[in-house]
């Protein structure tokens, strides 16, 4: 509901009443003159009351909508839009997402894992306001895409341009948690903690896992594990980025999940095995309530101006109105 800080200017709506007065008593009337039209040889004159009466009528309609926007719009309206301005840090989240070509497999809810991990994590942030979110891409090797952040538009656009295959067709899970707790260790958040999305066990890299995670429970960094994907055949769509060569088919999926469940144990959280979007949404919904810190912050209020669109509209309806009355009625008034 806008708010209006020049309330006074609704008083020149009084100029209506006062208007229709004066052309009561003949102030401010046009002039008008008696034309006798004649003519022998061509066809009879028509006078198309009906039409030029509806175009009057619209005509001062508009004037009518183009005088009330104008004195709206000399009253200032504003929208008041109250954001919330955090003064202390929230949690940090680092999400180790798995790029490799098995994350191409498509059997969660007809997406691909990668999307349907990329989908609930763009769920998942916009309900937490204040906590920092950061990513690192893990395949091969692992890469640090975004520092814990609160720009969640910088966080999202660098999560959709993730690609799979990108760094390389392994699963290097103790290079991913390392990265992320390399990132997360000189943070001053409160609560820190990395949510690995993984659909397979660790089979590249120098770093073993559980040395990883050991890691970041020394750090006071919380590890929790999501095994994603479901067992069995399942149809794989994958475009390999440096050549460009497409594969499609099938794919027999299946991991370790003990070895997941262990690595969640050392780093003090949990594992969540996921076979669909709803599981997906369900255990990144419970990471950010077991994650949830106390923040402090205090409201600030923004002010949209509108007064604008109302000139705007005003301007419209008065060139509309001198368009009827002066094209079509031939009268300057």
């Amino acid at each position: 509901m806008p708010v209006f800080q020049q309330p006074l200017a609704f008083l020149l709506i009084l100029c209506i009443p006062l208007l229709v007065l004066f052309r009561k008593l003949g102030i401010f009337s046009a002039p008008s003159f008696f034309l006798i039209l004649r003519d022998w040889q061509g066809d009879a004159f028509e006078w198309k009351a009906p039409v030029r009466k509806i175009a009057r009528f619209l005509s001062i309609l508009l004037f009518a909508v183009g005088f009330l926007s104008l004195v709206v719009g000399f009253a200032d309206p504003v929208r008041l839009h109250q954001e919330k301005i955090y003064t202390s840090r929230g949690t940090d989240i680092v999400f180790v997402l798995d790029t490799s070509p098995s994350m191409m497999a498509r059997d969660i809810a007809g997406m691909s894992r990668l999307d349907a991990a990329r989908q609930a994590i763009v769920t998942m942030v916009p309900q937490t306001q204040g906590t920092g979110y950061g990513l690192v891409a893990m395949a091969s090797e692992a890469a640090l895409v975004v520092p814990p952040t609160l720009d969640r538009e910088v966080f999202f656009s660098r999560l959709a341009s993730l690609e799979s295959g990108g760094l390389g067709d392994g699963t290097a899970l103790g290079a991913g948690l390392s990265t992320a707790v390399y990132h997360l260790s000189g943070d001053a958040a409160p609560k820190k903690c990395i949510v690995l999305i993984t659909d397979g066990e660790n089979n590249s890299g120098a770093i073993h896992p559980d040395t990883a995670a050991r890691l970041a429970r020394d750090n006071n960094i919380t590890l929790y594990v999501l095994g994603l994907g479901t067992r069995g055949t399942v149809p794989l769509e994958y475009v390999d980025p440096v050549t460009g060569k497409v594969y499609s088919g099938y794919m027999e999926s299946q991991f370790d999940a003990m070895g997941l469940e262990r690595m969640a144990s050392i780093g003090g959280g949990r594992y969540f095995g996921v076979e669909s979007s709803g599981a997906l949404s369900e255990a990144l919904a419970t990471v950010a309530s077991q994650e949830q810190s106390a923040m402090s912050f205090y409201l600030k209020t923004r002010e949209e101006s509108l007064y604008h669109l109302f000139l705007i509209a005003s301007a419209l309806c008065f060139a509309l109105t001198w368009l009827i009355r002066r094209c079509y009625l031939g009268v300057f008034l």
